[in-house]
């Protein structure tokens, strides 16, 4: 009973934020081009969507790693879905690249349009990889960050899985940042249709690969090196938290 009207409070309240986020959109399009307005109105959307569970938490460390002037690819492990939602506790203003079923879910379909992110067809890799490239270089340049889930699809046993190159490849021709990110707990959030109301979920920023780096690795060898880095970093995170 209490997950049910939960259920019906958020999307009450994302229906409303929905017709914000549009209008603030319009408003201020012809001077905030990354739409960080817009982003900011996401992240409100998030925070009462946690903050509605009080014995839950959602808990953010080594935020020192981010330069909230630069503008990253940034790349995170993926089991659930509600990562998306935990990671607009990230303190920077960023896009996703998302498959396009998503941008057809009511509600967040729209929000997903208005915010800018990315929609990709995971059935054809080369118009993928191409939109990647332009609408991400777009973004990028205008001053926001890129958001990749570089396995391509949730992990089903919450482990990290081989990277595909598209946020590799974007990083390389824009000459940014990699800033990777692990979290953990998102896959325990929901219990079947009911939320876990003592979930917790942790997020890791990581040092960021520098522009050099990017610039003088190949493609292949980058993704291989970032994803080793994460699976130890979640596999660290894990460990921390299993001893509190």
């Amino acid at each position: 009973m209490l997950s049910f009207l939960y259920y019906i409070f958020v999307i009450l309240y994302v229906t409303v934020l929905v017709i914000l986020s549009f209008i603030v959109m319009v408003v201020t399009l012809p001077f905030d081009k990354s739409r960080k307005a817009v982003h900011e109105i996401s992240r409100w959307i998030c925070s009462i969507f946690f903050g509605c569970a009080p014995l839950s938490k959602r808990t953010i460390d080594g935020v020192e790693n981010i330069d909230k002037k630069k503008s990253y690819v940034i790349v995170m492990n993926h089991c659930s879905q509600i990562d998306i939602l935990a990671a607009y506790k990230i303190p920077l203003n960023f896009r996703w690249v998302s498959k396009v079923e998503v941008f057809r879910t009511p509600f967040v379909g729209q929000l997903l349009w208005i915010h800018g992110d990315i929609p990709i067809q995971r059935g054809n890799a080369s118009e993928s990889m191409a939109k990647v490239l332009t609408q991400g270089k777009m973004w990028l340049q205008r001053g926001a960050s890129v958001a990749i889930f570089p396995e391509g699809t949730r992990s089903k046993d919450a482990q990290i899985h081989r990277f595909k190159m598209g946020a590799f490849s974007l990083a390389k021709e824009a000459e940014v940042e990699i800033l990777p990110v692990v979290m953990t707990g998102t896959h325990t959030t929901l219990k079947g249709a009911f939320m876990n109301w003592r979930n917790r979920i942790a997020i890791r920023v990581l040092p960021p690969v520098s522009v050099e780096e990017v610039k003088n690795t190949e493609v292949k060898d980058m993704a291989q090196k970032v994803q080793a880095q994460m699976v130890d970093a979640l596999a660290q995170l894990r460990s921390e938290i299993a001893k509190k």
